[in-house]
């Protein structure tokens, strides 16, 4: 009598096809959290010049740059905004220790019409004072740059996860695949939090007739895009831009 015996390899596959889904279960929402809280800690603040004038006084600016605005496509709900540097832009981001990030609209500084280098003594000093205790923006030494790398980070891998589920794993069930990848494609990684509570947290037993096409999806991220967009913008105005920054 020959005795069959199960392959390791089985035996592990078999294994992680059943952790995988308890991974995921709670590992993405898991992920978003800690996103989701580094991100907002770092998203730019708008402030005044008076504040940037307390903190320089204080000794409490890390770093910072002038530049004539920020850059965010918005192509990716985890992308950070830049900013784009002008040596006399009208703009000046700094940090600060706690890890934030401030900016505020001040005066640029002169420039002598022979020399295409700013007069750092413009401005009461400022630039001059602002370059001799603080270190430049792309230095990356800051509190502030770590945490937002390390959001970054966690917003790539959170991504890959699901895509990787997404493309790889069981078809859905409540939609398409091109369904749910556009509505993953939703502002503050909204859209992934969805697919997360509808197809693993809470599945339907079997498919959806009508499930979700790709063009439906598409609908639903510029519908609901645009209504978080307004929804933010909305309670900014009450709650001010500590409370909801952009």
């Amino acid at each position: 009598m020959v005795e069959v015996t199960s392959s390791p390899w089985r035996t592990a596959g078999g294994r992680w096809r059943q952790v995988l889904p308890l991974a995921l279960r709670w590992g993405l929402p898991v992920l978003w959290v800690l996103w989701a809280s580094l991100a907002w800690w770092v998203e730019p603040r708008e402030s005044t010049e008076a504040q940037l004038d307390r903190d320089l006084a204080a000794g409490r600016v890390v770093t910072f740059q002038r530049a004539y605005g920020w850059a965010d496509d918005d192509a990716y709900w985890g992308s950070r905004p830049r900013l784009q540097y002008a040596t006399n832009g009208g703009l000046l981001a700094w940090t600060v220790p706690s890890g934030q990030t401030r900016y505020a609209f001040v005066d640029p500084p002169a420039s002598d019409l022979s020399s295409a280098e700013p007069d750092l003594s413009a401005n009461g000093g400022r630039d001059a004072r602002l370059a001799a205790v603080a270190d430049p923006w792309q230095s990356g030494s800051a509190a502030a740059h770590r945490i937002a790398e390390a959001a970054a980070v966690l917003a790539g891998v959170l991504t890959v996860l699901w895509l990787g589920r997404l493309i790889g794993g069981a078809p859905p069930l409540a939609g398409t695949r091109w369904f749910w990848f556009w509505i993953g494609l939703l502002p503050f990684g909204t859209g992934v939090l969805a697919w997360t509570y509808r197809e693993v947290w809470r599945p339907p037993s079997t498919a959806v007739g009508d499930r979700g096409s790709g063009w439906r999806g598409l609908g639903w991220l510029i519908l609901a895009g645009v209504a978080i967009t307004l929804l933010v913008a909305a309670a900014r105005w009450p709650l001010g831009t500590a409370v909801v920054p952009g």
